[in-house]
């Protein structure tokens, strides 16, 4: 940032001493800078001598040009510095360019190498970890597996911190799922390897506690291999990743072909299309072939289906008439058909939806009591064999309903880390049901054994977090569905029409139909991508808590409300909620303003006239809205301008935002610079080991490995029954 301010700086013929402090301050702001990062740089050369030579080559050039372009903007005192001996920055433009590219690639050439030494200190704590899993697995007394475990536990420990350093430094939010669900496997897995090796040490030669040691170590294994290939972005055998396609993934396809169709006729074959929805109603097999989806939802799915058909059928016809003959009728023609086809569509996706999640809500509902469980460990302490036996069939039947229900829910669960958490859950419950079975097996053969009694306990508990993850998933799979997408800050406040506003009890409450959809569809796309857009803007703020970016996160979520409403999806479902929408978004917009305000108060004097300008910019805008949003109207006709008024003013308030959220965090960083408001960075050793995530927030706790309860277990770690 600092170097773009001085490479874009304008050659004015009249310079200010203002203008030459500031200069000047921004060159020994970025020297600075470059001294703290490679004094971070060196010090991760000294510990890793493999890398040592190349890491130090980085960091002098790094420093070098960090000197030379403080010694090039050394401008403040020069009254006429182009006439005198010493090179500037306006004698030398040239030589800060040179730096300055000199800095840029020495300093991605630091990160670079240190990334490769995070990567290895990964890798180097998993092969630690594997080691010491086959130490565990060979062990035949109590005294050796005590010692051993114990540093198994201090191992696990640091490759918990390394790799939860990791996940949040993870950009592809794919990845850092797949992360989360490894990680989580490890945490509980852990806890299972402790309780089973020990049961498989009371018990030598029972055969279902070996089998169930065997399951928890292999599990394990799988997990650390899956964290090395998301940190080494490699696959074994060098083969390619396919994830299976979503229902949902397909049908939003489908669509944006479709539609596309509006600007180009030619882009793509009729058979293309063809495929694509042959490919979502194969999908669709899996709910109307499953024998839990009810008899009302797979009479839905295949009518749908033989519609979606039909309404392809009839848009490829129009289709091929206007690629002849481009006429007036025919595109109108083709744009109802792009419209039907869509609807159907969103119907389909709507009906897939429901069957999913009210299946998986009354089969959460259905074993909350969790009786199975509780009667496994009952007739597991009185060694009733046939007891044990006839409930493990119920487990696997639970099972299967589970893993049914989990391969369904991935089809609806509309984004890529959704549909990841959903196979973990699907792997978990394939995977704890055998191992509960084996458990419950042991204990029966064993019914005075306290250590497989407690390793029960262990896999039922495992089981039972299952089914709580679960009931969150299914939480979050609707909030996507019903446009909130799971962001941290949401809008659930909606007020209903005639709620807060007198003027609107009497009007009643309407939808778009189709053709006033079509007309609003350009606006709302608009709108659509102005969300995307300052949402990026927003995650470029280092402080996510900052009352600029809450304002701008908010906005943006009921802008991405709105859009949804254009659709005929989401939370908006009448027009009445749409005005209602837009008149809290005019007053959140009205908050980002006296946010802005007061922000100006702690910017430069340069900056602040056009701070202010700005926020007042943004309060007029606001206010029109608001009147517009307020304003009662009579008539279809006159409803859809009022609709077509507040998505545009909304969309005008969102451009406007796009542009004061990137100028608000420039000026945040250059009045930081200029007030020398840089922190210090960590030592090397101490920030490697620091995990940046809060444990306890609502957004990690899903992610976060449970390192506490591990270092208290390992910690605390007695065996009672080797006495």
């Amino acid at each position: 940032s600092q170097i773009t301010t001085l490479i874009n700086h304008k050659d004015k013929p009249k310079r200010s001493d203002k203008t030459l402090q500031a200069i000047q301050r921004v060159g020994q702001a970025v020297n600075l800078a470059v001294g703290r990062f490679v004094t971070v740089g060196e010090a991760i050369a000294n510990e890793n001598h493999e890398l040592k030579e190349e890491m130090s080559v980085a960091c002098i050039e790094a420093r070098r040009a960090g000197e030379t372009i403080a010694q090039l903007t050394d401008v403040a005192n020069l009254d006429h510095p182009e006439s005198d001996s010493h090179i500037t920055i306006f004698t030398d433009k040239t030589g800060v360019v040179k730096a300055a590219r000199l800095l840029l690639s020495s300093v991605t050439k630091v990160l670079v190498l240190a990334d490769r030494i995070v990567i290895k200190q990964i890798i180097t704590s998993r092969n630690k970890v594997l080691a010491t899993m086959e130490q565990l697995e060979k062990v035949s007394s109590f005294q050796e597996f005590v010692q051993i475990f114990s540093q198994f536990g201090n191992e696990m420990v640091e490759f918990a911190h390394l790799t939860g350093d990791r996940q949040n430094d993870l950009k592809d939010e794919k990845k850092k799922a797949r992360m989360a669900a490894s990680r989580a496997v490890l945490e509980k897995c852990t806890m299972m390897l402790l309780t089973a090796s020990k049961t498989c040490l009371r018990h030598p030669d029972c055969e279902s506690a070996r089998i169930n040691k065997d399951g928890v170590f292999h599990r394990m294994r799988l997990a650390l291999e899956q964290v090395i290939e998301i940190v080494t972005d490699s696959r074994p055998n060098g083969e390619n990743e396919m994830a299976p396609i979503s229902i949902y993934s397909g049908i939003k396809e489908f669509k944006n072909k479709v539609e596309g169709l509006r600007e180009n006729l030619y882009f793509l074959s009729k058979e293309n299309l063809s495929t694509m929805l042959e490919v979502i109603l194969e999908h669709t097999e899996d709910f109307t072939d499953s024998a839990y989806t009810s008899h009302e939802h797979r009479e839905h799915i295949l009518e749908l289906s033989k519609q979606a058909k039909m309404e392809l059928e009839q848009l490829v016809s129009v289709w091929m008439q206007a690629q002849n003959q481009k006429t007036k009728d025919l595109m109108e023609d083709l744009e109802v058909a792009i419209l039907k086809t869509c609807q159907c569509m969103n119907e389909l996706k709507r009906e897939v939806h429901s069957a999913a999640t009210s299946l998986a809500a009354d089969l959460l509902k259905y074993h909350t009591d969790h009786m199975v469980l509780k009667a496994l460990k009952i007739t597991g302490v009185e060694g009733n064999l046939e007891a044990v036996a006839e409930y493990t069939c119920k487990l696997s039947e639970q099972k299967e309903q589970l893993v049914e229900v989990c391969r369904l829910l991935r089809h609806v669960s509309g984004t890529e880390p959704l549909e990841i958490t959903c196979i973990h859950a699907e792997d978990t419950f394939q995977v704890t049901g055998p191992q509960i079975i084996s458990a419950a097996e042991t204990l029966a053969l064993h019914p005075s054994s306290k250590i497989a009694k407690e390793n029960l306990e262990v896999f039922c508990e495992a089981w039972e977090s299952q089914l709580s993850d679960m009931s969150m998933l299914l939480r979050e799979i609707n909030d996507v569905f019903e446009g909130r997408r799971g962001e941290k800050r949401v809008y659930l406040s909606l007020p209903r029409p005639g709620k807060h506003n007198a003027n609107l009890k009497a009007l009643k409450p309407v939808k778009l139909d189709t053709e006033e959809q079509a007309k609003i569809a350009k606006l709302g796309l608009e709108l659509h991508l102005l969300t995307s857009d300052v949402d990026s803007e927003t995650e470029k703020w280092e402080d996510q808590e900052n009352e600029i970016v809450q304002h701008g996160q908010g906005m943006s979520s009921m802008a991405y409300s709105m859009y949804l409403f254009t659709r005929g999806e989401g939370l908006l479902k009448t027009t009445q909620d749409l005005f209602h929408q837009a008149e809290i978004f005019a007053t959140e917009g009205t908050k980002l303003a006296s946010a802005l305000r007061a922000f100006s108060d702690q910017v430069h004097d340069d900056d602040k006239p056009m701070l202010l300008l700005e926020a007042d910019k943004l309060i007029s805008m606001c206010k029109q809205l608001q009147i517009t949003a307020k304003a009662s109207v009579q008539g279809k006709s006159a409803t859809f301008t009022k609709v077509d008024a507040c998505i545009l003013k909304t969309r005008n308030v969102m451009t406007l935002l796009c542009q004061l959220l990137p100028l608000c965090c420039k000026l945040l960083r250059k009045n930081k610079a200029g007030n020398g408001c840089l922190k210090a960075a960590p030592p090397w050793r101490e920030d490697r080991i620091r995990t940046g995530t809060n444990v306890h927030s609502p957004e990690r706790r899903a992610e976060t490995f449970g390192i506490k309860s591990l270092e208290n277990h390992v910690t605390n770690m007695t065996f009672l029954e080797s006495k």
